[in-house]
């Protein structure tokens, strides 16, 4: 019984956030004052979201966010905002190269992105336009749908 238990409680791999931090943050409204009166409705967002990992050795691994909006009002643009967001997370415990990889791709984008979100409303409502609000994201649809294009790419 006792091996049972031992054998258990190793297989909970720990995750450790020892930093959050902004990498690099860029806002541009090309179009303001003017295109203020223009906006009738919701402008369309198109969006895009990466996540890089980076092993940074005895220091643990760097997990990035890059997020890129970009709204438009009748086909002209008015903002474009780019955030990368890290954190550097520790990983202890793990078993195998596809729970590190899940942790790292999965779990760790999932704690990062609520504080991303965050910045990316805030950054958008300083620039004088309503707070763009990011919907939540499925890190692990993302995963699989990348495993299944792509399996040999792991980062």
């Amino acid at each position: 019984m006792e091996n049972q238990s031992q054998s258990s409680e190793q297989a909970l791999p720990q995750v450790l956030i020892n930093a959050q931090y902004i990498k690099d943050v860029s806002f541009e409204g090309p179009a303001t004052p003017q295109i203020f009166g223009k906006i009738k409705a919701a402008p369309k967002i198109d969006l895009a979201l990466d996540v890089k990992v980076k092993d940074l050795g005895d220091i643990g691994f760097e997990v990035s966010l890059n997020v890129n909006a970009k709204a438009l009002v009748e086909d002209e643009t008015a903002f474009i905002v780019e955030l990368e967001y890290a954190g550097l997370f520790t990983l202890k415990d793990l078993h195998n190269d596809e729970q590190k990889e899940q942790i790292l791709l999965i779990y760790c984008p999932s704690l990062l992105f609520p504080f991303a979100r965050r910045v990316i409303a805030d950054i958008t409502r300083d620039g004088g336009y309503q707070p763009l609000m990011i919907n939540p994201i499925d890190f692990a649809a993302l995963y699989l749908q990348q495993k299944g294009k792509s399996p040999q790419d792991n980062n």
